[in-house]
């Protein structure tokens, strides 16, 4: 199993955008995509962050998804208007195996 997580900081002020967009792509990508995505934030450290995290059978299972994901113009529209919710390049990706 792989796990995909993928955080960001939230820009000041932007909280509660960040946070309608992070659902916003979650509902999109599920309906689109077929992944479930869950969304949370940090309890400790830097509290104005925001993940993404999915979990996926194989590494050629989460090459497909990723790829047809990043090729969708719906969801790269969406991503061009939520950046403003974030600061850039705060983004960071991580993958992992499960045990």
């Amino acid at each position: 199993m792989i796990a995909f997580y993928r955080n960001a900081s939230i820009a000041a002020g932007k909280v509660g955008s960040a946070v309608a967009f992070a659902k916003q792509i979650a509902k999109y990508v599920k309906d689109k995509h077929g992944l479930e995505l869950s969304i949370a934030m940090p309890v400790a450290g830097n509290p104005n962050r925001i993940g993404w995290a999915a979990r996926y059978e194989s590494l050629a299972a989460f090459e497909t998804t990723m790829n047809a994901v990043n090729a969708d113009p719906g969801y790269l529209e969406m991503v061009a208007k939520g950046s403003e919710n974030f600061i850039p390049g705060t983004a960071h990706d991580e993958i992992w195996r499960t045990l």
